[in-house]
């Protein structure tokens, strides 16, 4: 009777433990975890509070809302990015991520949410006007990033005396004003948010290197996922949250329909 008893007490206290071990995978279920640089405004960045904030960090929010989850902002290397995705450390890559062939064959893609642009950014006094003139400058850009494709398929990429690579773009819009480099290859949605903080420092060229769009990368295989973030934001597009966001940020609706 006694050994009845004991192996009843045994299999009711597993039960508890798979039972709580289930309702615990089930609640990380509920959480999506998004791999971001908090470095990169107006996208997602760190507030004067330290909060991190940004487009695509309430345009997130916004999405994971309709699928009814919540969100983790995970601050990652840059460049690790796919590999963090891959591993399942993060569940999304979602901060100004660009649609790329290359990168097509390490993630899934929703739809292009977002233009952008390469652009070569200098001082607002430097004699620099167009791409010609950057021939035996140095410049800079941030590692492992679409700037390095859209320079490296340039042709002005040959004329330059050397390019320096950054963890992020504010070590290299600091070297730029310090005088260590002569321009800097950036986003165009990143510089235009730097220029209205800083007015009469800086200057973009006339010629931009490539136009390109914006995506969220999903790890290969989870097309569940894909799937039913793809719905969310066709639905704030539909409903209006997207342009909300967008007009909050930018000044006016530059979200892709």
């Amino acid at each position: 009777m006694k050994k009845l008893a004991t192996m009843i007490f045994i299999l009711a206290a597993a039960l508890v433990i798979f039972t709580g071990c289930s309702k615990s995978a089930s609640k990380e279920e509920d959480k999506l975890v998004i791999g971001i640089d908090d470095k990169f405004a107006p996208m997602g960045f760190r507030d004067e509070d330290n909060n991190i904030v940004g487009f695509d960090i309430d345009y997130a929010k916004a999405a994971a809302k309709k699928m009814g989850t919540e969100v983790t902002f995970q601050p990652i290397d840059w460049k690790t990015k796919e590999a963090e995705l891959s591993s399942g450390r993060i569940d999304l890559i979602w901060n100004g991520y660009t649609i790329t062939d290359e990168r097509k064959e390490k993630v899934l893609f929703t739809k292009p949410y977002l233009k952008n642009a390469q652009v070569l950014v200098t001082l607002a006094d430097s004699e620099l006007t167009k791409l010609d003139d950057l021939e035996g400058k140095v410049v800079g850009l941030q590692s492992l990033s679409s700037a390095s494709d859209a320079l490296n398929a340039s042709p002005v990429k040959e004329k330059l005396k050397t390019v320096t690579e950054f963890a992020d773009n504010v070590q290299a819009l600091t070297d730029l004003k310090s005088g260590r480099l002569d321009a800097v290859v950036i986003d165009e949605v990143v510089i235009n948010y730097y220029m209205t903080k800083e007015e009469g420092t800086f200057k973009v060229l006339d010629e931009s290197l490539a136009p390109e769009e914006y995506g969220i990368g999903v790890k290969k295989g989870n097309e569940e996922l894909l799937e039913k973030l793809q719905k969310a934001l066709d639905e704030m597009n539909e409903d209006g949250t997207a342009a909300s966001i967008s007009e909050e940020w930018f000044g006016e609706d530059k979200v892709l329909k």
